[in-house]
């Protein structure tokens, strides 16, 4: 399995980004995909998961109605918009196999701040 996140910035809060995670390696459209975030010092933390259609999507309330999470079977991408950033959302983010991160990628870093 292998995962690479990109798309990781430094951004104002109210902005936006968008991730992305190239999937190789596993049935990638059997699989539902996951976002998970990291703070220095904590654990990890759930963002948001699509199942492996894309027609079935979930997010963690600290996020709903600003992160919108995708997926491309086609090209093995899952992505993650992000809007209205807050400087909480700051963290490194991961893709995932699992809503728990067990299976993840090297994460791409997010900055929030003015």
């Amino acid at each position: 399995v292998q995962l690479v996140e990109s798309g990781g910035d430094m951004v104002q809060p109210g902005g936006s980004l968008r991730l992305s995670c190239a999937a190789s390696g596993f049935d990638f459209e059997a699989n539902g995909m996951y976002w998970v975030r990291q703070v220095p010092g904590k654990g990890l933390e759930w963002v948001s998961s699509i199942s492996g259609s894309g027609l079935g999507t979930n997010y963690a309330d600290t996020v709903k109605s600003r992160f919108v999470i995708s997926r491309d079977n086609a090209k093995n991408r899952v992505y993650l918009q992000m809007n209205s950033l807050k400087p909480e959302d700051t963290a490194v983010y991961y893709c995932a196999t699992d809503p728990i991160g067990r299976t993840k990628g090297q994460g791409t870093q997010v900055i929030v701040s003015s």
